[in-house]
């Protein structure tokens, strides 16, 4: 009589390229000898050894048969192992069953991007590790590669049981701005071992540029406000915050920051400083800008000469002679420049003397420190004779009023006009006396070839007399042409 035990196996669960085994006993429980046969082992898996068949088992003996199940796949398995005897219960079959099972890791995200990450600080992001699978899974780490890059959290190896996951935190911190790339691998006991996470990430900080690096006002006039403009650029490659911005020296002020202030990669600002010397001498001070540059604090010096007004106005030319000017009018030209270092207002130009005027100018009027202007000053004689004046421009300059001193004299001319002679002749002579009939003075030195002549000689109040005479090729003179006459008024 054959018994078996047990009568069926169970693997139960067995990893996939592993081997799982269970013994069977064979019992003779009959009064005589038992031969046993074995028929195939069936079932994808499964196998049998530790005996020898044909198998001779004597009465109330028994024998141990070795049942092996090594899955090479996910999934369950069935068989059977077959025993044929001289025993009247033949054959007997033992049903074998088992679960081939196989760790998987599953990582979430697969790869890592952390972006920009500002220098010397570190951003955090996570992996989810899951076996998905249907055995245990036991995971061993790599070193991690990648400048910045490092990982915590977990303990390896790890294990971790089939359906559960595990948490990997992963760090970047950038020493460099500089693009970053890196691993981490996992090695583990499933399938898809190892399993490799690319990281990847760029260090970036902001930059502060100050322009210009520091300010000198030079001279500025006590109480009066000077600006210049400060640009600030980041040419960094992260957001730049400045957060406090201050000055020193009550003469010195900012305006058009406002703090805190940020600015984006590549942008540019701008704000004034204002000088306002409070007395004469030189001032230092400075302004500080805090920020989180790698660069902060960042300082300009700042400089400025306080001096006293000084209200100048200067004349060119200082004087004017307009000479010998015929009754009619001729004009010349001032400039005024204020050489001071403050504005000059200009209230009043007052002219004097006879035959003087003045255009272009029309007060009141500002000329700022270095600013020039020009008037005109004319000289209409109504008459002859010396004529002196002045131009007076009145205003808030330390050298008020400033004085052109003027002159000119006023002559009158005679023009005579005659008919050309009907002879040949190479020219004319003109003769002028004090009263009619001569004596006459002859008034060109060499006969004129023309029938025009202008006397500027003459005198206001007085009375002259003229006369021709034409000159022949062999100079010889004609008879004296008829006398005209002129009274010069007066003056």
């Amino acid at each position: 009589q054959l018994s078996v035990t047990p009568p069926s196996v169970s693997f139960g669960n067995v990893l996939v390229g592993s081997t799982g085994v269970q013994n069977l006993t064979l019992t003779n429980s009959g009064g005589a000898n038992l031969t046993i046969a074995q028929d195939p082992v069936t079932g994808a898996g499964f196998s049998i050894s530790g005996l020898t068949f044909p198998l001779t088992v004597a009465a109330g003996q028994s024998s141990t048969l070795s049942v092996q199940f090594a899955p090479t796949a996910t999934g369950s398995a069935s068989g059977s192992v077959s025993l044929v005897s001289d025993a009247p219960n033949s054959p007997s079959t033992i049903a074998l069953s088992g679960t081939g099972v196989q760790p998987q890791l599953s990582v979430v995200p697969p790869s890592v991007s952390f972006g920009n990450v500002l220098v010397g600080s570190t951003a955090v992001q996570n992996l989810t590790l899951t076996n998905s699978g249907g055995a245990n899974l036991t995971i061993a780490q790599d070193p991690v590669t990648g400048a910045g890059f490092s990982i915590s959290g977990l303990t390896f190896p790890l294990t971790v049981a089939a359906g559960q996951s595990s948490t990997l935190s992963v760090q970047f911190a950038p020493t460099a701005t500089s693009s970053a790339s890196g691993s981490i691998s996992l090695v583990s006991n499933a399938a898809n071992s190892p399993s490799t996470i690319a990281l990847s990430g760029t260090g970036v900080q902001p930059q502060l540029s100050v322009t210009p690096p520091s300010v000198s006002f030079g001279n500025a006039v006590v109480g009066t406000t000077n600006t210049q403009t400060i640009t600030l650029t980041n040419p960094g490659t992260a957001n730049l915050t400045i957060s406090q911005a201050t000055v020193s020296e009550q003469s010195f002020t900012m305006t058009g920051l406002n703090i805190p202030l940020i600015l984006g990669a590549g942008q540019t600002t701008s704000f004034n400083v204002a000088y306002v010397p409070s007395s004469a001498g030189s001032v230092t001070g400075s302004l500080s800008l805090v920020s989180d540059a790698p660069n902060s604090p960042t300082t300009l010096a700042l400089s400025g000469t306080g001096v006293a007004a000084t209200l100048q106005l200067t004349t060119s030319p200082t004087s004017l002679s307009f000479g010998n000017v015929t009754v009619g009018s001729s004009t010349q030209t001032v400039t005024l420049t204020n050489s001071g270092n403050s504005s000059v207002s200009i209230s009043q130009v007052q002219v004097s003397g006879p035959g003087f005027s003045t255009s272009g100018l029309t007060p009141p009027m500002t000329l700022l420190a270095g600013q020039s202007t020009n008037f005109i000053v004319a000289f209409t004689p109504a008459g002859g004779g010396s004529v002196t004046g002045s131009v007076s421009v009145v205003s808030n300059a330390a050298n008020s009023p400033a004085i052109i001193n003027l002159s000119g004299v006023g002559v009158h001319l005679v023009t005579l006009n005659w008919d050309p002679s009907t002879l040949v002749v190479v020219g004319y002579n003109i003769y002028r006396g004090t009263q009619s009939g001569g004596p006459y003075t002859q008034l060109n030195s060499s006969p004129l070839s023309v029938t025009a002549y202008t006397d500027s000689t003459v005198q206001a109040g007085q009375a002259y007399f003229y006369v021709a005479t034409a000159v022949d090729l062999n100079n010889v003179e004609s008879m004296l042409s008829n006398e005209i006459s002129a009274t010069i008024p007066t003056p």
